[in-house]
């Protein structure tokens, strides 16, 4: 945790990088016991210029 304090983190910052470490952990485990099949190459080429040009929102 020193590092962190010392680059300007503050717990509230650390919190949240933290949970959002464990959820994907917890989603790709998730995805993997499940057998949920990856997207190819091409729908995450799709899904990154979208989320560029439209952000992560469905709206």
């Amino acid at each position: 945790m020193q590092p962190l304090y010392q680059a300007g983190w503050e717990d509230e910052a650390i919190y949240f990088a933290i949970t959002v470490c464990a959820l994907f952990n917890f989603y790709n485990r998730w995805i993997d016991a499940s057998g949920v099949h990856a997207l190819s190459d091409e729908a995450h080429r799709m899904g990154g210029k979208r989320s560029a040009a439209h952000g992560y929102s469905r709206d």
